[in-house]
């Protein structure tokens, strides 16, 4: 590896592996071991971006009111209740009578 005024310049091995410097995986957040995504520019460079681990990326969509973490499991569990008290309403039932 050597640094010119263009960059720096790595290897790149035989089976395509290469090194990111440290300094660079300090400035783009990339975790050892971590993951990266190559983009390609309408201008045809390529950029390199941090992939965040799905634990960083977890309830990023929920509300902000809702704050309590909760698995995939329960999630489902509730949305089949919810299913299955609309089937019931729907047919005339309660819950006394199912």
């Amino acid at each position: 590896m050597s640094n010119l005024d263009d960059g720096t310049i790595v290897t790149v091995t035989s089976k395509g592996k290469t090194t990111i410097l440290q300094e660079f995986r300090d400035k783009l957040n990339i975790d050892t071991p971590g993951r990266v995504q190559f983009i390609e520019t309408e201008e045809g460079e390529v950029v390199i971006q941090s992939v965040k681990r799905p634990s960083e990326v977890r309830g990023v969509l929920a509300s902000e009111g809702e704050k309590e973490e909760r698995s995939a499991t329960m999630d489902l569990r509730d949305e089949r209740d919810r299913d299955k008290q609309k089937t019931d309403e729907k047919n005339g039932l309660s819950e006394q009578d199912g």
